[in-house]
């Protein structure tokens, strides 16, 4: 499996047993989506490895404990500590055009409101609190805010990511 055919799921936090148990924490607005799970891909090496599930119970909302097939003492686990665990983008729900995934807007058009379009996505940048678009702008990079007031809607058919840019933002730019 590709890492660009899959969505980072979450990590792996801690160990949980001598048993070589760990706990994963989902990062996940809907963690109990997951919980079912069978298996998942642990990149070691820069690499996704394929992991299966032989036991998992929910830890807290966001954390399951989970026992991995052959990850059967605590040496074993320490190994696949830290390790950004990995799922298909195909198990992932279709949203509307309200909501979306933020691998799936890079290189999306941005369209303003007022002014057009205004550049090409690069990344959305999540820091806590303050959401940002990085768009490709005439060649320069600028930062986007992205919020409720900000986002209007996603035409995911014509790859282009409608917001309202607050007014003066864009002249910092020019």
């Amino acid at each position: 499996m590709k890492k660009e055919d899959c969505f980072e799921l979450g990590i792996i936090s801690r160990l949980f047993s001598f048993k070589g148990e760990v706990i994963l924490f989902i990062d996940s607005d809907e963690p109990e989506k997951y919980y079912e799970l069978d298996s998942l891909f642990l990149e070691i090496n820069k690499q996704l490895i394929p992991f299966f599930i032989t036991k998992s119970s929910v830890n807290k909302a966001k954390e399951l404990r989970i026992r991995f097939d052959g990850v059967d003492n605590e040496e074993r686990a320490s190994r696949i500590l830290k390790k950004k665990a990995y799922l298909p983008i195909e198990v992932l729900p279709e949203l509307d055009n309200k909501h979306f995934y933020y691998y799936e807007i890079e290189g999306f058009e941005l369209v303003d409101s007022e002014k057009g379009n205004i550049g090409s996505i690069i990344t959305v940048l999540d820091n806590p609190g303050n959401m940002l678009l990085e768009v490709d702008i005439n060649g320069a990079e600028a930062l986007i805010p992205l919020n409720d007031h900000t986002f209007i809607k996603v035409d995911r058919d014509k790859k282009q990511f409608f917001v309202n840019i607050p007014e003066g933002l864009l002249d910092i730019y020019q």
